[in-house]
């Protein structure tokens, strides 16, 4: 099989397309957004990679007014000046067109998006595959793999291993060069081995610049550009007046586990078991998932200087929820696990581990397996109205 349905996901767009005249959709290249985008069966398509849709849109414009129906502009960060002319057609009181606009890079590298388009458009974030749409139960071949849909599907893990490291060269090389941002594809690789060394952790922005022999300045531009196309996520902590000393900095984590394990030279699940990097590796994946199928849009991590810590903490509709991440056989009650509770108002917290029975720790307290979070997800989204992060 070479395509996983997704309905999910095109719910969301669909949804997004009705709330707004604008809906971007975004996400990392090769993630599957053209694919859904193709689903819609829209009645217009542009892709601003193809030189015949290029020069349909010589003169914008004459292209686009007048049409109607669904109209998809596919890797629009490639043409940022569209923006202010789409702005100027859905305000137009006869508009009849729906703009699905695709692009791999976030608002904040492509600014003129939030700029032009402020109150108009609609925005859903497309991440790799998850588990709801892999099957739960072959949560191991993901986690190795990671969950680009052409690295998951791949015959076999040499094959998965050799497209990871062919995308990674030409995110490098060809992606980063189109947003016009001029770093040196081997200085943006250097750094990106050197920050997968610190997958899970609190970043110290002093201490990455002086291993790297850069100003924190630049620390942070190169971590950007990462965040920006959505190879990385950046996790704020969460401040709670508890009269507690805070960790203040945030946590980095790779978003896909696949280029996690192709940055290490991981490439099997006998080098992956006995890989340094394992807990962490099996951290960032179990909490990726969780992120985007508990539909957190803010997601957090709670830490006190005397070691206490919550992996995950997020809010839904005006209540605090955690969950904490365990590649244990059996997780018990811990110490951070009492100064959570103690410390802050969390409604629930989840622990998940890659086992195979739920069970209670304490009243607010669930181990779950992580083959659980679709299902538990599933509930959370109905009974909070939680919206895909």
């Amino acid at each position: 099989m070479h395509y996983l349905p997704r309905p999910r996901e095109l719910e969301a767009i669909r949804a997004g397309l009705c709330r707004a005249p604008v809906t971007a959709l975004l996400g990392p290249r090769q993630c599957g957004k053209t694919t859904l985008a193709r689903e819609l069966a829209a009645e217009h398509y542009f892709d601003l990679e193809d030189p015949r849709s290029l020069a349909r849109l010589n003169e914008p414009q004459t292209a686009l007014e007048g049409l109607d129906g669904t109209v998809v502009i596919d890797e629009v960060q490639r043409k940022p000046e569209l923006f202010p002319l789409l702005r100027v057609l859905v305000d137009r009181h006869h508009q009849a067109a729906r703009y699905l606009l695709l692009g791999s890079a976030s608002p904040n590298l492509v600014r003129e998006v939030s700029e032009s388009l402020a109150g108009r458009i609609a925005y859903h974030d497309l991440g790799p595959l998850t588990l709801d749409e892999t099957g739960a139960a072959d949560w191991r071949r993901l986690w190795l793999r990671g969950g680009f849909p052409r690295s998951y599907l791949a015959d076999d893990d040499t094959e998965s291993a050799l497209w990871r490291d062919d995308f990674m060269r030409s995110h490098l090389e060809r992606d980063i060069p189109a947003l016009g941002i001029s770093v040196p594809a081997e200085t943006l690789r250097r750094f990106w081995v050197m920050v997968s060394h610190y997958h899970g952790q609190v970043l110290n922005f002093s201490e990455l610049g002086r291993s790297f022999g850069v100003s924190d300045h630049t620390v942070r531009r190169y971590l950007e550009i990462l965040s920006g196309t959505y190879m990385i996520r950046l996790v704020p902590p969460w401040y709670a007046n508890v009269g507690k000393r805070l960790v203040k900095a945030p946590k980095l984590y790779l978003r896909d586990s696949g280029l996690l394990h192709s940055l290490h030279t991981i490439s099997t699940p006998g080098q992956l078991g006995s890989h340094p990097k394992l807990g962490a590796s099996w951290e960032g994946f179990a909490m990726e998932q969780a992120i985007r199928l508990m539909g957190v849009s803010r997601p957090h991590f709670w830490r006190t200087h005397t070691g206490a810590e919550l992996d995950l903490v997020w809010q839904a509709r005006g209540v605090l929820w955690g969950m904490e991440f365990k590649y244990q056989d059996a997780p018990a009650m811990t110490r951070s696990m009492h100064a959570v509770l103690r410390d802050l108002p969390v409604q629930h917290l989840w622990v998940v581990y890659p086992g195979h029975e739920g069970y209670r720790l304490d009243e607010k307290v669930t181990v779950i397996p992580v083959t659980g979070i679709p299902d538990i997800a599933f509930d959370f989204r109905m009974s909070t109205g939680a919206s895909d992060a």
